[in-house]
C-alpha cells in the first residue's frame, strides 16, 4: 500500500511508529513523508496527542514521556524521602483544626497523615490502611476508615464496597496522591480499578489538594483520573520546574514549593 492511500487511522500508526524512533517530529517532516498538506498533518497529531501518544509542540511533537512502573508502597517510602517528609508538612499546614479531610493512599500523603498527629477536632477519611495505622490512637483525631477490597501492593482499600461508602460522605478538603501529571493529560494512574475508587473519592471534597514531587510531573500513566483543572492546589518541592509551575498557575491553580 502507498503512503498517498493510507487511511487517516493507518497513516496516524505509523506517524507513532516514527515518533517512537525519532523521539520528535516536524509537521513538515509529516508532510514530506506521507505526501500530505500540513492541515492534514496537524489533524493527526492532534488526534495522537488526544490519544496520549504523543505531546504536541510549536511546529511538531514531542514522545510522551510515560511513567515507569509503581512499585509497592513498602519500596516507595525511601524514594524522595526528604522532598515527601516537606511536601507532607506543608500540605498538613493547610488542613485547619476542626475540618473533615479525606487522606487517600500513598507515600506523599502518608508523610502529611503523620504530620497532622498531634491536631485538635479533626477527622480523617481514609482508604488507606497505612494511614490509619499512623494515625491510630492520635488524640484529637476521628479516623473513618472505608471498608473494601484491599489492594496489597498499596494497602488501599478499592471497588465497589469503598465507592458505595464514599458516596455517603462529605470532606472539607481531599489530600490526594497522583502517579503521574502533565498538562495535557492531567492525573494518571496505572491502576484502572483503583482509578475509579480515585474518581468516586473527587467527588466528595470541596477542595482537592494534590501532593506530588518533582519526578511526577511532564509525565502520563496508563488511565486518567482527572483533568489538571479539576483540582484546586499542587504542593510539589522546589525541584518542579518553574515552566510547570507557572503554566498551572494560568489556570487558576495555586502551587506550593515545599
Amino acid at each position: 500500500m502507498s503512503l498517498e492511500t493510507l487511511s487517516s487511522p493507518e497513516r496516524q500508526q505509523q506517524i507513532a511508529r516514527l515518533l517512537n524512533r525519532q523521539q520528535r517530529l516536524s509537521v513538515a517532516e509529516i508532510c514530506k513523508q506521507f505526501s500530505i498538506s500540513e492541515a492534514t498533518a496537524r489533524r493527526d497529531l492532534e488526534s495522537l496527542a488526544e490519544q496520549g501518544k504523543l505531546k504536541r509542540v510549536h511546529g511538531g511533537a514531542i514522545l510522551v514521556e510515560q511513567a515507569p512502573p509503581e512499585l509497592p508502597i513498602l519500596l516507595r517510602e525511601s524514594e524522595q524521602a526528604n522532598e515527601k517528609h516537606r511536601i507532607g508538612q506543608a500540605a498538613a499546614a493547610l488542613v485547619e483544626d476542626g475540618e473533615t479531610v479525606f487522606l487517600s493512599s500513598g507515600t506523599t500523603v502518608l508523610e502529611a497523615a503523620r504530620a497532622l498527629r498531634g491536631r485538635r477536632n479533626l477527622t480523617v477519611i481514609t482508604n488507606s490502611l497505612a494511614v490509619v495505622n499512623a494515625l491510630a490512637g492520635a488524640e484529637g483525631i476521628s479516623v473513618i476508615c472505608l471498608g473494601g477490597m484491599l489492594r496489597n501492593s498499596e494497602l488501599s482499600f478499592i471497588g465497589h464496597i469503598t465507592e458505595q461508602s464514599l458516596s455517603k460522605l462529605r470532606a472539607d478538603k481531599i489530600l490526594l496522591g497522583t502517579r503521574a501529571i502533565s498538562l495535557e493529560h492531567g492525573l494518571t494512574h496505572d491502576y484502572f480499578p483503583e482509578t475509579v475508587t480515585d474518581r468516586a473519592v473527587l467527588k466528595v471534597g470541596r477542595e482537592i489538594i494534590v501532593l506530588a514531587d518533582h519526578t511526577k510531573f511532564g509525565r502520563a500513566a496508563a488511565v486518567l483520573l482527572a483533568p489538571v483543572e479539576s483540582i484546586h492546589t499542587i504542593v510539589t518541592d522546589e525541584q518542579t520546574s518553574d515552566e510547570f509551575v507557572t503554566a498551572v498557575q494560568k489556570r487558576g491553580i495555586k502551587v506550593i514549593k515545599a
